[in-house]
């Protein structure tokens, strides 16, 4: 009997090079003449980051700064998911950011429900946050996988543990 060979889809991101990014723009908000008095925090905790500033326009400005410095360091944007902005305290504007990790079970089937249609050969499951795909062949895994790198989820998804 064939060995079977699989991998995992899994929607995650790196921790420290995210912690990294954050570093870098709140320097570079200390820093910039346009925003460097609007007094701006950006607070991390656990799964989210609370962004407070003076206005819209500024709080547009720290979404710009953050966002670039995340794709400087090969983060994906996908794992931002930008709250309500609300009114906080002193005339202030607060955003709430929370970081996505881990596939949406329905974004999960649907992505086997595709993976099950198109490649006959490749049997996929549902584990928790990733799905495991698992096929005879390896070719038709490097198929999946292609497919999968073109099409464009809500989430980011990477490959890991291709055996």
């Amino acid at each position: 009997m064939a060995q079977l060979s699989s991998f995992d889809v899994v929607s995650d991101f790196d921790a420290q090079e995210f912690r990294n990014a954050l570093d870098q723009t709140q320097r570079e908000i200390a820093t910039r003449f346009d925003l460097k008095s609007t007094g701006t925090t950006i607070e991390h905790k656990g799964d989210e980051l609370t962004i407070v500033t003076d206005s819209e326009a500024t709080l547009r400005s720290v979404h710009d700064v953050l966002e670039s410095k995340l794709i400087r360091r090969s983060l994906s944007l996908k794992i931002l998911d930008y709250g309500e902005e609300e009114p906080a305290s002193g005339g202030k504007t607060r955003q709430i950011v929370k970081l996505r990790k881990g596939i949406p079970e329905d974004l999960a089937k649907q992505v086997t429900k595709r993976i099950r249609d198109e490649f006959k050969k490749v049997t996929p499951q549902i584990q928790g946050d990733a799905i495991r795909v698992q096929a005879k062949n390896k070719d038709d895994l490097q198929a999946v996988i292609a497919a999968l790198k073109t099409a464009d989820y809500p989430v980011a998804l990477q490959f890991t543990n291709y055996r």
